[in-house]
């Protein structure tokens, strides 16, 4: 679909981020975080842990339930140069949950770092299961760009997921500009991450607590699901002066029909807990579209960058959420696997399902920078971030929050 017709400089969407703000480490406790509130261009400030004093009475908050899997493996070549191959996503199989419980071997698209010294032939790592020494072994499928097609094979009797635990290591965003350690492992996972697939962390959520959720719950709080499997595609900065020819790259989710039936039945009162939920919940429309018009959602085929912009202006979420409803009971389903490739932007993008945003502060001239100006206004981002700054806020991915409220 073509992108629109008006150019959105990302030099617009530039900040000055000092090196000291960015919080390479945690807080010891998750929901001590700082808790900046945008409510109508209005700004103040508190702690993540009152967040359901904020919150309107009632209000359905959606996560992302995904889980970070190990995915970074040091191999190496027999003249011991040393590989790091870095899993993006399942090819053979393709599906997420077999290829996590294949046994033997496995084809996988990947990011090789040092490729240059990986010319030819396998590279390995031995290591010990079962009182055993066992091998795994890589060998590239073909001669890709800067996506590799790797062969896995390994001699142990276990699974791959159970080799990328005992092998792999916790893939933390390079500007964290440090090695993953050990507490890396819990701290660069959600309480709540239950469905292994993804390489990056859904980190607006890594400040709830189990307590802050209960607390939430025992108030009127609801809490739903869904599952999007963050690619290595979150780490890349828009490199094209106009944003909107920046390739977005293609992300994997999941949703149940009981989570579209609270949805429903919480018009108006739904709060997307990370970019990663709000590009979930805001495909559907397509999806529920594309029933409308052709009567099925077509899950084979992404929803298209530019997608939801093609949507009529007065086609709501409501009666999105119904053709979804209205198409599983039909067909039975009790869940729809899609994926999704949209780039929210400013430029005319209507939030049709999402009414708040609970968000971490972003990269300068990221797509995810874009989102937020998309929500709260081109100018009003600034003022918040301005904010941030000037407050002693902390940024990226261990730093502190904000909830975005109209």
């Amino acid at each position: 679909m073509e992108h629109p017709t008006c150019p959105i400089r990302i030099d617009d969407y530039d900040y000055d981020l000092p090196e000291e703000r960015i919080a390479r480490f945690p807080l010891a406790e998750r929901s001590d975080s700082k808790l900046l509130v945008w409510r109508d261009g209005a700004i103040s400030e508190g702690r993540f842990r009152d967040l359901g004093d904020v919150l309107p009475d009632g209000e359905l908050l959606v996560f992302n339930n995904t889980r970070v899997i190990r995915a970074r493996l040091i191999m190496h070549r027999p003249s011991g140069a040393r590989i790091e191959v870095f899993c993006l996503e399942p090819l053979a199989p393709a599906d997420y949950e077999r290829a996590f419980a294949v046994r033997g071997s496995c084809t996988w698209s990947c990011i090789v770092g040092n490729l240059k010294r990986w010319k030819e032939g396998p590279v390995e790592v031995a290591f010990e299961h079962a009182g055993r020494q066992e091998v795994l072994r890589a060998t590239r499928a073909d001669d890709g760009g800067r996506e590799q097609r790797i062969r896995f094979e390994w001699t142990a009797d276990c699974t791959f997921g159970e080799l990328l635990e005992l092998l792999g290591r916790i893939p933390i965003p390079p500007y964290l500009n440090r090695e993953s350690e050990e507490l890396d492992n819990t701290r660069y996972q959600t309480v709540y991450s239950r469905i292994e697939g993804s390489v990056a962390a859904p980190t607006a959520g890594l400040h709830f607590t189990p307590e802050l959720i209960e607390s939430m719950k025992r108030r009127g709080f609801g809490f739903e699901e869904v599952t999007l499997h963050v690619g290595a595609g979150t780490f890349l900065p828009v490199k094209e002066s106009d944003a909107t020819k920046h390739p977005m790259h293609t992300e994997h989710f999941e949703v149940r029909r009981s989570m579209l039936e609270r949805l429903r039945h919480h018009p108006g009162a739904v709060t997307a807990v990370g970019t990663t939920t709000v590009r979930t919940l805001e495909s559907l429309p397509a999806l529920a579209w594309r029933i409308r018009t052709g009567g099925t959602p077509d899950t084979r085929r992404p929803v298209g960058q530019w997608e939801p912009y093609a949507l009529p202006r007065d086609y709501s979420g409501a009666e999105a959420l119904d053709g979804l409803i209205g198409y599983m009971r039909e067909n039975g389903l009790d869940r729809l696997q899609a994926a999704t490739q949209i780039m929210i932007t400013p430029a005319g993008f209507e939030f049709r399902i999402v009414r708040h945003i609970v968000t971490n502060f972003h990269q300068p001239k990221s797509t995810l920078l874009l989102l937020i100006a998309a929500y709260v206004g081109t100018e009003r981002w600034r003022a918040i971030y301005d904010y941030a700054l000037a407050h002693g806020f902390r940024f990226l991915s261990y730093g502190d929050s904000s909830l975005l409220m109209r």
